[in-house]
């Protein structure tokens, strides 16, 4: 695909971009969007940006900063376009997105969902922060102190795979 391309294929995939923001029940990640429209279709990461900038510019949706985290949403103005352009996308991508999005959206969620960063603040001291996020609301976050950068390291792969047991294990030592 070209971004030369004919504007019917832009344009059906900008629509794509607005039907699946129209599908979500809350806003969502660049990674997150990105993800659910390879789902359903094949598509340029540089090309994805560009639809999402032109969508932007429209105000068809918006941006905005949540945990450290820029998500998207689409507008009110961006429903009214989609209703409008609606025809444009073809009806087997439609169904691809209603049969197939469940499944992807439950995979993107769940990784969003948990969630571990380091920073550092001098050559052996490390801030790692880790939480747990659901529906885009923060319900837990530790921050803990590392030694090196490969013990924040550690400790940030640790939580993003074991975060379901290491949860409750905290909640119920606090709780105690």
């Amino acid at each position: 695909m070209k971004l030369t391309q004919d504007g019917e294929v832009l344009a059906e995939n900008k629509v794509l971009i607005l039907y699946i923001l129209n599908k979500l029940e809350s806003p969502v990640t660049n990674d997150g969007l990105l993800r659910l429209v390879l789902s359903v279709m094949d598509m340029n990461y540089f090309y994805f940006q560009q639809f999402l900038l032109d969508l932007l510019d429209s105000k068809y949706i918006a941006c905005f900063e949540q945990d450290d985290k820029v998500i998207y949403t689409i507008t009110e103005k961006g429903k009214e376009a989609l209703k409008l352009t609606n025809n444009i996308l073809p009806g087997i991508i439609k169904l691809k997105v209603d049969t197939s999005f469940q499944k992807e959206l439950s995979c993107a969620a769940e990784e969003e969902s948990i969630t571990a960063e380091f920073t550092p603040k001098s050559e052996n001291n490390y801030t790692v922060t880790c939480k747990i996020n659901e529906n885009n609301t923060c319900i837990f976050e530790v921050s803990v102190f590392a030694g090196s950068r490969e013990e924040a390291k550690k400790i940030v792969d640790n939580w993003k795979e074991n975060a379901y047991r290491i949860y409750p294990e905290i909640l119920n030592s606090l709780t105690k």
